[in-house]
Parts: structure tokens; C-alpha cells; sequence
């Protein structure tokens, strides 16, 4: 697990998988569209390869340390791959500027169809935004979103061991005061540009468990659900978006 931190300050939290070197997911809590910028290079985390390493992430071209990569993607791995740098945790979704800075790690993406990146990805991405601010902060309900990916069975080259996943996926909660989710839902798509599927949280759950080979898989504490209540259960499309009241 990485506590994604820059000068000494903590953003977002990572699980990180060192054998495939690809995220298994992000998870963020979101505060509303910012308009930060992206930026031109890539961070990387000394910790993966030297465990006396600060707990900053860096540039590649600033870390010396022997076995660089060992455990976690470089930069040179995705050079003439075919593949993006994709985003667990957007920068267009980011918190501040700085927050917005901190997306820009390699142990926060994995290999991503670029037309599945910059095409039906990206769109999704800012109608989950736009959507939730719409919706959620007006509320203020705390707003919490956790993307990851499904690890496939090919790497980014021959010559490089970085898993290439077969799905990307995202979810989201808004809790209330109470503690209690209120709005709630999820997508899953295929690493290719085919629009992704928008699911409820538990289909997303299912549908995971069965890609993982688990018995289960939950993507938020079971403590925060409300209390089921299928006559006050409301759909709203947007976008190609949408939102489930529980």
C-alpha cells in the first residue's frame, strides 16, 4: 500500500502490486471540480525499490538508487509500447493543484489503450465529476471514488514485465452525515475504446469477484449502507451517466 505524498503531504492511497508493477487501484476522496493542470512528466516512489528510500514520491531522472525498477514500472517501459500511461486517479478529478500534480506517478497507471484513454475513459471521467458535483456536494455529502484496473494475461512488451489489464473500473459513494451512502454506482470497461458499462455498486462487486477468482469482493464498508429501501430507489441518466439513490 503507497500513501501518495509530495513535500511531506498525503493525497490519496494506493495498492500497488510490485510482481505485475501496475496499480490494483486508487482511492480518493473527491471536492469538487478545481480545473488543475496536467503536467508534461512522471513521478516514480524510491520506497518500492529501497526501502530506506524518503517516502516522497520523485522523478525518475532524481532517484540513484541500484535496482531502479525492480519492482515498479519505469518511465522507459511504456516508450514505443502502444499503450498510455492511464490514470487511476484523475488529475481532473484531483482535490488542488498539488493533489492534481501527485496523479502524475507511475504507481498510479497502468498500460491503457490510448483510444480507450482518451477517448470513452476520459469522457467518463468528467461526467462522474461534473455529476457528482452536481449532485452530491450541493448535499454535502462527502464524496469518495475508488478506480482500479483487472490485471490480463499479456505484458507490455517481451521484454518488460508490466501487466497489461484487461478492464478498467471506478466506483463512487457519497456519504451523508450519518455515515450513510445516499448515491452511489460504478462502471467497467474493457481496455479497449468500447464505452464502459455503468453498474450498481454490488453488480460491480460481482461482476469483480467472478474477474479476481474471488468468493467476494467489496468495494466500500458494508457499515455505510442504508438501510434497503427499493420504493424510494431512483435512476437519473446523464450523459451517458448515471446515479442510483439507494
Amino acid at each position: 500500500q503507497i500513501c501518495q505524498s509530495q513535500n511531506n503531504v498525503f493525497y490519496y492511497a494506493t495498492f500497488y502490486d510490485t510482481n505485475k508493477k501496475i496499480p490494483m487501484y486508487s482511492a480518493y476522496k473527491f471536492e469538487g471540480l478545481k480545473n488543475c493542470t496536467r503536467l508534461n512528466a512522471w513521478y516514480i516512489e524510491p520506497q518500492l525499490d529501497d526501502n530506506n528510500a524518503p517516502p516522497n514520491m520523485k522523478l525518475e531522472k532524481d532517484v540513484k538508487i541500484q535496482g531502479l525498477g525492480d519492482y515498479q514500472a519505469l518511465n522507459g517501459n511504456y516508450e514505443k509500447s502502444g499503450y498510455d500511461r492511464g490514470h487511476l486517479a484523475p488529475v481532473f478529478q484531483a482535490e488542488s493543484q498539488s493533489c492534481a500534480d501527485t496523479t502524475f506517478t507511475l504507481t498510479n497507471a497502468a498500460p491503457q489503450n490510448p483510444y480507450f484513454n482518451r477517448g470513452q475513459w476520459r469522457v467518463l471521467e468528467r461526467n462522474i465529476a461534473k455529476n457528482l458535483s452536481d449532485q452530491c456536494l450541493p448535499n454535502k455529502y462527502s464524496v469518495y471514488i475508488v478506480t482500479g484496473v483487472v490485471p490480463g494475461t499479456k505484458n507490455i512488451s517481451n521484454k518488460v514485465n508490466v501487466k497489461v489489464p484487461s478492464h478498467f473500473w471506478t466506483a463512487y459513494c457519497c456519504l451523508d452525515n450519518n455515515n450513510k451512502c445516499q448515491i452511489s454506482g460504478g462502471f467497467i470497461g474493457v481496455n479497449e475504446n468500447i464505452t464502459p458499462k455503468d453498474k450498481s455498486v454490488k453488480d460491480l462487486e460481482t461482476e469483480l469477484a467472478k474477474l479476481y477468482n474471488l468468493t467476494s469482493f467489496n468495494l466500500f464498508d458494508r457499515s455505510t449502507e442504508p438501510p434497503a429501501n427499493k420504493a424510494n430507489q431512483k435512476t437519473m441518466k446523464i450523459s451517458s451517466f448515471k446515479t442510483k439513490r439507494q
